[in-house]
């Protein structure tokens, strides 16, 4: 048996660090995830679909947006089943309750464990909602699957630790659950872990929406029984005697965000031929007496990239600060700008380091450095 296993869509998202036409077509990539999904679980002929909660972003979903989810995963014609997540929660005027689902379409709508069976597949799907933008309490406290040879699976969203506000899921409630996999929402990054003989994973977001969602994104082709798959999540494949379970991430984003570090001497020949389609934040290293000019390199940047900005994290030269030692004017700025550099948190340095840029500007060159 397979499953396919996203979450964390947050469709309709405002992409509003983008310009308003890139934004609009970063929507509107995001919106064509769920058709995505639908080609991967034919082409990988699943046997169910697992979506635990935030496919939509809260109160901004647009209809069209909604009836292109339904008509995606009625595609799928296979089970599908979704956990409401903290953004998209489920009550009575949610999207969840005020429209009408295809068939093959199950909405948990219920904090506590709720559990549908699958006589055809010999397994039981357990789940429930978020009904609230916060959840305190461990949505598996006192759960146990029944011994019932059954295979019993978990879609569930939350935050695997022992306290948090999105319903904080403890390694002891997954380990005492019984069940064979924990389909889980909430983490953006891909991830997973075992909890006695349960395997329970992250499948990421599928499409990443800033800079704390960096690298491929995608969701998660989950086997039960037969060998290991490759590609499979960097953890052991969980024994339950004839059936083992593995995860493999499946790549399906069309950007990625992605941060890279470049020696401001060599910006121009880093820039790469033609045009990315990522969206990418270049940090300037090196040394260098002068701020950079970062509008004019972002300029010069920006046939190269779907969207691109810069960041100044250069230093002064080395032999500029052994100046500090010098019995001059210089000398006791340079000596009292490293005092409050040495002390200063990551927030704080790039501001007194602009400033001993404009001070050395002002004492040696004579420079007005006022606007």
């Amino acid at each position: 048996m397979k499953v396919l296993h996203a979450a964390d869509f947050h469709l309709d998202s405002p992409f509003s660090g983008l310009s308003p036409d890139k934004g609009a077509l970063r929507r509107g990539e995001l919106r064509d995830v769920p058709a995505r999904l639908a080609r991967l679980a034919k082409e990988e002929a699943v046997d169910l679909v697992f979506l635990p909660g935030d496919l939509l972003d809260g109160g901004r979903v647009r209809p069209e947006t909604v009836r292109a989810l339904g008509r995606a995963l009625g595609e799928m014609a296979v089970p599908v089943f979704i956990a409401p997540g903290n953004h998209d929660y489920f009550h009575p005027q949610s999207p969840y309750a005020a429209n009408r689902w295809p068939d093959n379409v199950y909405i948990f709508t219920q904090p506590e464990m709720q559990g549908v069976e699958l006589p055809r597949l010999n397994c039981t799907v357990h789940g429930c909602a978020f009904t609230a933008p916060h959840r305190e309490d461990d949505p598996l406290a006192g759960f146990a699957a029944p011994d019932d040879g059954k295979l019993h699976l978990l879609c569930v969203h939350g935050e695997v630790g022992a306290a948090g506000n999105y319903a904080p899921i403890d390694l002891k409630s997954l380990e005492k659950s019984g069940a064979a996999y924990a389909a889980l929402g909430h983490i953006h990054a891909a991830g997973s872990g075992r909890a006695g003989r349960t395997l329970w994973a992250y499948p990421g977001c599928p499409e990443g929406r800033g800079f704390d969602e960096l690298g491929p994104k995608g969701a998660l082709i989950v086997s039960f029984g037969g060998p290991a798959q490759p590609d499979a999540l960097p953890m052991a494949p969980v024994d339950l005697g004839t059936q083992p379970v593995t995860a493999r991430f499946v790549p399906v984003c069309k950007r990625q965000y992605r941060i890279e570090t470049v020696n401001a001497e060599h910006f121009t020949e880093s820039l790469p031929q033609g045009e990315s389609p990522d969206l990418v934040r270049i940090l300037l290293a090196g040394e260098s007496r002068s701020a950079p000019a970062l509008a004019a390199l972002t300029a010069q940047a920006a046939p190269h990239f779907f969207h691109v900005e810069l960041r100044d994290h250069t230093t002064l030269p080395v032999d500029l600060w052994a100046r500090a030692g010098e019995d001059s004017l210089t000398g006791l700025f340079l000596r009292e700008m490293k005092s409050r550099l040495d002390r200063a948190g990551e927030g704080e340095r790039d501001k007194l380091l602009l400033a001993a840029r404009f001070g050395l500007a002002a004492l040696e060159g004579g420079e007005d450095i006022r606007p």
